[in-house]
C-alpha cells in the first residue's frame, strides 16, 4: 500500500480523536441535540453533530493523501451538500421534504458530473446501453444509499461501526481490483469512522447525526459508483447491496411488518433489528456486536459473490436470501406469528413422523 495511503489513515483518525470533543461542546452550545422519547433507547440529552468530526477528519485525510490531484470536484461539492442538509436538520430538525431536496441537489451534481452508469451487461443477454436511463437509475442509487445508513442509526456505535465494516470491504475490492482512487477514499473514511467509534460506541458521548448518517451513506454510494462506473454487470450490480445487507435486510423487513400488520410503510415502530435483539434479552454492547457479526458474514458474502461464477453468484443469492427469512422470522422481525418457512418445515417433519 502507499505510504500516503497509510499517512492520510493515520491523520485522519488522530483529527477525529482530537476534534470531537471540540464538536461535542459545540453541538451543546447551539442546541444541536437529540432528546429521548418512547422510540429512543437512550435516556439523555446528546450531542448529535458527530458527523462534522468525521467529516473534519476526511477533510484533512483528503489533502495528506493527495485526493485533490483527482478530478473529484463535483464528488466534493456534493458532499458538502449533504453535509449542510445533515447539519441543518441535526440543528432544526428539517422537514423530510427539506432533506430529500438536499440529497437531490447532491445526487445531480454527481449525474450532471458524468459520473453514470452507462451500459450494462445481462447474462444469456448481452450488453445494453441504458443511454438516458442510466441518468435516473444513478440518481436514484445515490439517494437511496444515502439513507441506507440513517436508517440504522439506533444504537451507540451501530451507524458508524456498520458503516466502517462496509467501507473496510469496499476498500478490500478496490485493493484487489488495484483501484487507488477507491482504496484512498475508503482508507480515508475508515481512519475517521474509528476514531469516531472512540466517543460514540456504548455508552456514547456523542450520536453522528444525520450529519454523519447522510454524508457516510453518500459516500457509500459515490464508493459504489465509482465501483461501477461507465460499464457495469447485472452480478456485480448486487455486490454493493450485499455489503449493504444489514440496512436493506432490515428496511426490507419493516415494509413487510407493516403490510402484514395493515400499517402506513412510513409509520416508525419500536420492531427494527436492534429493537427485537434487545428485546431478547441482550445487552445494548452484545446487540451491536452481533448487528457488526451479521454485516461482516454480508461482507464475506459480498467479496465471495464478487469471484465466483454466474452459477456460483445464483447459490449464494439463495442461500443468502433463505438465511435472512430465517433470521428474520426466528427473532420475530415481521412479528411473532409470521414464520413461514418455519411452519412449513415444521409441517412437513410431522408428517414424516
Amino acid at each position: 500500500m502507499d505510504i500516503s495511503v497509510i499517512l492520510a489513515f493515520v491523520a485522519s483518525f488522530i483529527t477525529v480523536l482530537v476534534v470531537t470533543p471540540f464538536v461535542i461542546k459545540f453541538a451543546v452550545s447551539i442546541g444541536a441535540t437529540d432528546k429521548p422519547n418512547e422510540r429512543k433507547v437512550h435516556q439523555k440529552l446528546m450531542p448529535r453533530l458527530g458527523g462534522l468530526a468525521i467529516f473534519i477528519g476526511v477533510l484533512v485525510g483528503y489533502f495528506v493523501g493527495g485526493l485533490y490531484s483527482y478530478n473529484v470536484t463535483a464528488i466534493t461539492a456534493a458532499g458538502i451538500v449533504i453535509l449542510l442538509t445533515g447539519f441543518l436538520d441535526d440543528k432544526y430538525e428539517l422537514a423530510p421534504k427539506y432533506k430529500l431536496l438536499g440529497q437531490i441537489v447532491a445526487a445531480s451534481i454527481v449525474v450532471s458530473s458524468g459520473l453514470t452508469i452507462e451500459l450494462l451487461y445481462v447474462p444469456f443477454v448481452g450488453e445494453f446501453s441504458l443511454g438516458l436511463l442510466g441518468y435516473p437509475i444513478t440518481f436514484f442509487w445515490i439517494i437511496a444509499i444515502t439513507n441506507a445508513i440513517n436508517l440504522i442509526d439506533g444504537l451507540d456505535g451501530l451507524a458508524a461501526g456498520i458503516s466502517g465494516i462496509v467501507i473496510a470491504t469496499i476498500a478490500i475490492l478496490a485493493a484487489f481490483s488495484g483501484n487507488m482512487l477507491i482504496l484512498t477514499i475508503s482508507v480515508i473514511l475508515l481512519g475517521s469512522i474509528i476514531g469516531f467509534l472512540f466517543y460514540n460506541f456504548n455508552p456514547a458521548k456523542i450520536f453522528m447525526g444525520d450529519t454523519g448518517a447522510l454524508f457516510l451513506g453518500y459516500c457509500i454510494s459515490i464508493l459504489s459508483l465509482l465501483g461501477l462506473y461507465k460499464s457495469v454487470t447485472l452480478f456485480s450490480f448486487v455486490v454493493p447491496i450485499i455489503i449493504l445487507g444489514v440496512p436493506i435486510f432490515d428496511t426490507t423487513f419493516a415494509i413487510i411488518r407493516r403490510i402484514v400488520n395493515k400499517r402506513p410503510i412510513s409509520s416508525p415502530d419500536k420492531e427494527h433489528l436492534h429493537h427485537r435483539l434487545l428485546s431478547l434479552g441482550l445487552s445494548h454492547r452484545n446487540t451491536v456486536l452481533m448487528i457488526y457479526c451479521l454485516s461482516i458474514f454480508f461482507s464475506v458474502t459480498a467479496v465471495a459473490f464478487s469471484s465466483t461464477t454466474m452459477w456460483g453468484a445464483i447459490l449464494i443469492t439463495f442461500v443468502l436470501l433463505i438465511i435472512l427469512e430465517l433470521l428474520a422470522e426466528s427473532i420475530g422481525l415481521v412479528s411473532q406469528n409470521y414464520k413461514p418457512i418455519i411452519n412449513m418445515y415444521s409441517r412437513l417433519s410431522k408428517r414424516r413422523i
